[in-house]
């Protein structure tokens, strides 16, 4: 990636080429922090990380092979920290890959009560040829792991582990080693220990800046005594989508020249016209700004303004601030303790290189795509809908703390269907949503039409009965569907509850559900065999008819398959484990078509003969 810092809007990354390893490196372990994710964009992040880099998320989910081995070999090198009952849900059945998240998807909640809502990835790569020192790469975002492709800014620092201790990125590490003890639930010691592995790396990482800035601080707000804000300067440039009157207020007065606002039309609205003059000048981003972010895309995931910078000239120096934290009172209190926990970047340049508030908000820089804001009236509807989303907001922090949890248990065979597993909702103790006119609730691999009613039996505090179904459909992500008492607002979002009585043997199912024929066997064995760094080789592995010819590698290439075996064998790196796990999972009975052809599994029988007896282990 170019090591080069810019607020020019034609300078666009897309989020997988971020997770790239550098050339010669590989990916080893990562720590992400979001305020929400989607599960289709967290299960596309791991084939990034592992596999290879796609255009775009819907190139990745089209390849559903690609996914479930991404999932496989990230499942113990990711963890993904997102704010509780802030995962999306949708009304139609989500894939059963979804529940190989499980181990890397972890609910936090802020420790003074507002919302987790930083967005960094910490990564750590090793050299592809075994030797030397590795890297570190720092990514503070302004966007959550989800599909929005609002526009965003993102400050990306790769550097190398040295011994020493670098005190620059001790707020970071200290965030690292507070994850674990945020969580809702208990945290596997996997999870933890990964966290706690990736921190002390981290906490001696000494960071290339990007040109042509000289100066790096970092900043959390929300889980210690110091609190992050603008200093005062000469001029001041603010780009926020959320903004309030006391927070606009006091970062006007730190600017002595009239301060620069860019926010969004229905939070500025909601402002004083008083605060609004403060500023020189307050746009919005132009509509047609708003649909041209590069990437095809359905009108409704387009959402504007995500992006939140803090721009400021200090003597020569122009000072720029990214991160997670908007202009609220909730981010940037002036107090020892912020309710949220935010990240924040600081990255310090000479004002001639970097360019001043004007150069960079102006009409030569990111101000092409604004307009001036119009003041109007803000609607009774629209106040009416924010009063009904915070009383939905509450009622969603109220499950997420209720202790609910899941029990599955073989059920017999109902219908048609082959003898399943049923899952029961628990509840703790009684619960009652008093604003919440319905409460409906599915297993998210199941969708909509195998929902619940839970309004009543929450409040009396008794298990709900969430019905019969496949063991490869068994997850712990439940999908939450609430509606206001007041109004007609709606609430949907998941939250991934403990499980009692999962069986170990779920994993294979969702193998066999996906690898369903030889076709599908060999193109994950390709996959399989694909080694780490080479990205071509993967992607045309995952590619629907990459199996043909079955023990060639297809598309003309008549290198036989036993040659990817042989040197397999030879680099003794863990891949004919894998491959081992994977005959293991695929094994059926009478009643099941064989995805293995059964000249594979005799040539394999040689191959377990020859493999190391260390190797030869479960992942």
């Amino acid at each position: 990636m170019a090591n080069r810092a810019s607020l020019d809007p034609e300078t666009r990354v897309l989020y997988g080429e971020s997770l790239a390893a550098p050339s010669g490196y590989v990916f080893d372990a990562a720590v992400a922090t979001t305020y929400s994710l989607d599960f289709e964009t967290a299960l596309a992040a791991p084939v990034s990380l592992a596999l290879f880099a796609a255009e775009n998320r819907d190139e990745i989910l089209g390849q559903p092979l690609a996914l479930l081995e991404g999932a496989e070999r990230i499942a113990d090198r990711l963890a993904v920290y997102c704010d509780a009952g802030h995962i999306q849900a949708q009304t139609q059945p989500q894939s059963r890959l979804c529940s190989l998240l499980e181990k890397m998807i972890i609910e936090v909640a802020a420790p003074q009560g507002g919302a987790f809502h930083p967005k960094i990835w910490v990564l750590r790569f090793r050299p592809q040829s075994g030797t030397g020192a590795g890297k570190m790469r720092l990514l503070v975002l302004s966007r959550n792991l989800t599909r929005d492709r609002s526009w965003d800014i993102s400050l990306c620092l790769d550097g190398d582990i040295t011994r020493r201790v670098a005190p620059i990125n001790k707020p970071i590490v200290d965030l690292l080693k507070r994850l674990p003890r945020l969580t809702v639930q208990p945290v596997a010691d996997e999870a933890k220990a990964l966290t706690l592995d990736v921190a002390g790396d981290l906490n001696r990482v000494v960071w290339t800046l990007p040109e042509p800035f000289d100066s790096l601080s970092l900043a959390v707000n929300g889980i210690g005594s110091d609190v992050w804000s603008p200093a005062t300067c000469a001029r001041m440039g603010v780009i926020s989508p959320f903004c309030d009157d006391a927070t606009l207020i006091r970062l006007a007065r730190l600017s002595r020249e009239k301060p620069v606002l860019v926010g969004r039309s229905d939070e500025l609205a909601a402002c004083s016209a008083d605060t609004l003059a403060l500023f020189e000048r307050v746009s919005v981003l132009d509509d047609m700004a708003a649909s041209e972010d590069g990437e095809e895309a359905e009108p409704e995931s387009l959402q504007g303004l995500h992006a939140k910078a803090f721009i400021q000239e200090v003597g020569w120096d122009t000072v720029l601030t990214v991160g997670s934290g908007n202009a609220t009172q909730a981010a940037l209190a002036d107090r020892k303790v912020v309710n949220n926990v935010e990240v924040f970047a600081t990255i310090t340049g000479k004002t001639s290189k970097v360019g001043s508030v004007e150069s960079i908000l102006g009409a030569q820089g990111f101000g092409r795509l604004l307009c001036p804001f119009v003041a109007g009236e803000v609607s009774t509807d629209a106040a009416a809908m924010k009063a009904a989303e915070r009383r939905l907001e509450d009622a969603r922090r109220a499950i997420c703390k209720a202790g609910l949890s899941l029990r599955c248990e073989r059920a017999p065979a109902e219908g048609e269907e082959a003898a399943g597993w049923r899952v029961e909702l628990r509840a703790a103790r009684p619960l009652v949503l008093a604003s919440v006119a319905s409460a409906f609730v599915w297993p998210i691999t199941r969708g909509e039409g195998h929902r619940r009613d839970v309004l009543a039996a929450l409040a009396a505090g008794q298990d709900v009965d969430l019905g019969v179904m496949p063991l490869a459909d068994l997850t712990r992500f439940i999908a939450f569907q609430l509606a206001d008492a007041a109004s007609d607002t709606r609430l949907l979002f998941s939250v991934g509850l403990p499980m009692e009585g999962v069986p170990a043997e779920r994993h294979s199912a969702i193998f066999r559900s996906i690898i369903t024929n030889r076709d599908a066997f060999f193109r994950y064995l390709r996959l399989l065999l694909s080694e780490l760094g080479d990205p071509f080789a993967a992607a045309l592995a995952a590619q629907a008819g990459a199996g043909e010819g079955a023990w060639g590698r297809g598309g003309g290439d008549d290198v036989p398959l036993l040659e990817d075996l042989v040197r397999a064998l030879c680099a003794g790196d863990g891949r004919l484990t894998a491959v081992e796990r994977l005959i293991t999972r695929l094994a059926v009975d009478d009643a099941q078509a064989d995805p293995v052809p059964a000249e594979f599994r005799a040539l394999w029988e040689a191959f377990r003969a020859a493999m190391p007896v260390e190797a030869d282990h479960a992942h």
